[in-house]
């Protein structure tokens, strides 16, 4: 057992070892693709169990557990870092299966795959496919012999969804959801594969199973965001809009899921004749960059502008992401823009504006970012110009 161990945290360190490297090398081997990347990962960890086991440093049954550890916590890591996207109207259901496949992808193989199959002198893309084709063969003769594995299930799920094979999606994601009938994130899955097995219709029982995964997890995001679909296709576009506003709350506020469902959001409200930019016009101005600083800036750093209550929270009423290019740019803040209702700029009668260049492209301000900020406004003010004077310290 002591050896197991010793084993488990030297391939860690051999795991950390071989994940920073291509990370470093990036730029260097920019032409080879992210999936080819974690195939000869995979396949030199692998290598090494194999060498040690035929130098006699690791018996058989050691082998095999420490292969299984290693597996097993790469695919929850993996697993672990899986997101659904917010989506408008009938496009939602494809995207949102199309965001899986790199994911699902690494996952299975991470589960099932041979890494001795890795021919290095073959294309990439072509054994990447061929060899997951194998790995949703060789799960599924497992699950045969395991049907009680509700993971693997719901893995199998994925993967014939990812190939495209939806009937058969729905086939393993039903065998799950007998057996894990209150798994929210289960029951959107199997809605979504079936909706696409019936030429994305989401109507009849698909519905059925998203209005069940709301009602266990009421703030699952690919529920809210299927159900906003369907209340899209519907043109009950308000409803379309009460949905997708659940969401902001449960993403980071200024990341592009954010920025993406706010769009939906003012959509489905514009077509419902409830714009919030109808009622109230926002702060209109201009964004420009003092003389001293624009040495310092370069046409693909990205401008943030927020809009932020004066004297109030920080979380920002309205954001609005430019290039560094579009400066000097006319802007207008509104509460189209808005993260959660009650944080919008009608419900603040003064507001800051504040514009941020930022060199990384992260919506988080670091040293060395330019910015400037008005001063104090009344949310429907003209006119306010922002000049970017500072340097972040």
């Amino acid at each position: 057992m002591i050896l197991f161990w010793a084993i488990g945290g030297a391939l860690a360190v051999l795991a950390l070892v071989l994940v920073l490297r291509p990370l470093l090398a990036r730029r260097a081997a920019a032409g080879i693709s992210r999936k080819a990347a974690n195939i000869a990962i995979y396949r030199d960890q692998s290598l090494e169990l194999d060498a040690d086991l035929a130098a006699g440093k690791l018996a058989p049954a050691d082998h095999e557990r420490a292969r299984s550890e290693l597996e097993s916590r790469l695919l929850q890591d993996v697993d672990a870092a899986q997101e659904p996207a917010p989506q408008r109207g009938g496009r939602g259901i494809a995207v949102l299966v199309g965001v899986a496949v790199p994911a699902i992808a690494l996952g299975l193989y991470l589960l099932v795959g041979n890494p001795r199959a890795v021919d290095p002198s073959a294309n990439p893309d072509a054994v990447a496919a061929k060899q997951i084709e194998g790995m949703v063969e060789r799960l599924a003769a497992r699950l045969r012999e395991n049907p009680d594995d509700v993971d693997g299930w719901k893995m199998l799920g994925r993967s014939y969804a990812v190939l495209g094979r939806f009937p058969e999606a729905v086939g393993a994601y039903a065998k799950a959801a007998v057996r894990a009938p209150r798994d929210a994130q289960l029951l959107a899955d199997f809605a979504d594969a079936l909706a696409m097995a019936r030429g994305q219709n989401l109507e009849g029982e698909p519905q059925q199973l998203i209005q069940r995964a709301l009602q266990i997890d009421p703030k699952n995001l690919k529920a809210l965001a299927l159900a906003g679909t369907v209340a899209f296709d519907r043109k009950e576009f308000k409803a379309a809009a009460d949905y997708w506003q659940r969401m902001l709350p449960l993403v980071p506020a200024e990341s592009e899921d954010a920025r993406s469902i706010r769009e939906n959001v003012a959509q489905a409200r514009k077509l419902a004749g409830a714009a919030p930019a109808a009622s109230h016009p926002g702060v209109r101005g201009t964004v420009r960059v003092s003389p001293k600083l624009k040495d310092k800036l370069a046409p693909g750093d990205t401008v943030y502008l927020y809009a932020r209550a004066a004297g109030g929270p920080a979380m920002p009423l309205a954001v609005l992401r430019r290039s560094a290019r579009d400066l000097p740019l006319d802007y207008v803040l509104d509460d189209s823009m808005a993260m959660a209702t009650a944080m919008s700029i009608s419900a603040h009668p003064r507001v800051v504006i504040t514009a941020r260049v930022s060199r990384s492209g992260n919506a988080k301000a670091e040293p060395g970012d330019l910015q400037g900020a008005s001063k104090p406004v009344a949310n429907d003010a003209k006119g306010v110009v922002v000049v970017i004077d500072a340097v972040v310290r």
